[in-house]
């Protein structure tokens, strides 16, 4: 007889199922996926909603260093040989989110090529983010960097016209992320709602014409 064929590996219908090492979980918004100092010995992914991984120095400040949505890995530091969590995650929203085992998620790579695909992209991309996160630190006022940071939290660039943020982000929350005081954040938030380049009431709505600040005398590297 002949047996039924191998059904192609879908890494979407993967990260959708509860099997092969993995928990499907829900998050209330404020809820906390794990704490800095943690072991570190899995990997997430998320279904739906959104989440903030900030860190706190010795000295007890925290800084808000990413905030991530559907889509998204997260904890993959585990594969490269971090032992504890470098980070504390908590959701913004409502979330859905997959647990992987370390175990499991490295036996799929090596096994599924599609899956290793869609996570060396992750990779990429994230790796990407990092660096112009850098050159925005190092070179762009802190006016183009919250018009940046409002355009990525839109999800610019992406399918279809900048989406409204729908999770409540705080402007102290938008001031560590790029690096200045909360009265500079609402003086340049105001400024862009009254040159109608954002909608600010109770949420977030983006216009594409804010690109223009962060394209605006943009830093160019010299050959």
């Amino acid at each position: 007889m002949v047996g039924k064929a191998k059904r192609p590996f879908d890494p979407k219908v993967f990260l959708s199922k509860v099997n092969g090492g993995k928990a499907i979980s829900d998050y209330r918004k404020g809820q906390i996926v794990y704490t800095q100092g943690e072991p570190a010995d899995s990997v997430f992914y998320i279904q739906s909603g959104k989440v903030r991984k900030t860190v706190v120095s010795e000295q007890g400040k925290e800084a808000v260093v990413a905030l991530l949505g559907s889509g998204d890995f997260f904890g993959e530091g585990c594969l490269t040989g971090e032992p504890l969590r470098l980070s504390t995650v908590s959701a913004m929203t409502e979330c859905v989110i997959v647990r992987i085992a370390k175990a499991d998620i490295t036996r799929v790579i090596h096994e599924e090529p599609a899956f290793a695909e869609l996570f060396i992209a992750h990779l990429l991309a994230r790796n990407s983010r990092v660096e112009e996160d850098l050159v925005d630190q190092l070179f762009n006022s802190s006016e183009k960097r919250l018009a940046r940071i409002l355009l990525l939290l839109a999800n610019f660039g992406k399918e279809g016209r900048p989406e409204p943020i729908l999770a409540k982000i705080s402007q102290e929350t938008l001031a560590e992320m790029i690096g200045t005081t909360r009265s500079r954040v609402s003086h340049f938030m105001n400024k862009f709602r009254e040159l109608g380049l954002i909608d600010y009431n109770g949420h977030i709505e983006v216009h594409s014409s804010l690109l223009n600040v962060v394209l605006h005398d943009h830093p160019q590297i010299r050959r």
